[in-house]
């Protein structure tokens, strides 16, 4: 593997991106679909993490930070390129973002039964609080 690069996505980069997390990411969210990610682009344009090797999109974070909170969600590695460092670097990356920002704490959201996710997470430092749990509703339009 060449030097791993971590960059902010553009909106040139919503297809490629859309494309990979069908190859890469566990489940899907509602707001997989060109406006929503635009919509998190508009609204926080650092807040995509992109791996690259070789100009190649090997991984992806969002990193986002509403002023309050740190929270990551679709940290996703391509399945070839796994267990090479790459979600570490997007962890480093998004943790690096928060810190200059004054966050304190990150916290991910991350599928109870993705349990290849859960080593990730716990080999990064992070832990489940099973006091929380998340709640959730649908808004319409």
């Amino acid at each position: 593997m060449t030097e791993l690069q971590v960059r902010a996505a553009t909106p040139a980069d919503l297809d490629a991106v859309l494309a990979f997390w069908k190859i890469a990411a566990e489940g899907t969210s509602i707001s997989d679909d060109t406006d929503g990610v635009a919509r998190l682009l508009a609204r926080d344009p650092e807040a995509l993490l992109l791996a690259e090797d070789d100009g190649e999109l090997v991984g992806t974070a969002i990193a986002g930070f509403d002023g309050w909170r740190c929270h990551l969600y679709r940290l996703a590695v391509h399945p070839d390129r796994r267990r090479r460092g790459t979600g570490g670097a997007l962890l480093a990356a998004a943790e690096a973002r928060f810190t200059a920002l004054g966050g304190r704490r990150g916290d991910a959201m991350v599928l109870d039964r993705n349990e290849l996710a859960h080593h990730a997470w716990r080999a990064a430092g992070y832990a489940p609080e099973p006091q929380w749990s998340r709640w959730v509703k649908q808004l319409d339009g």
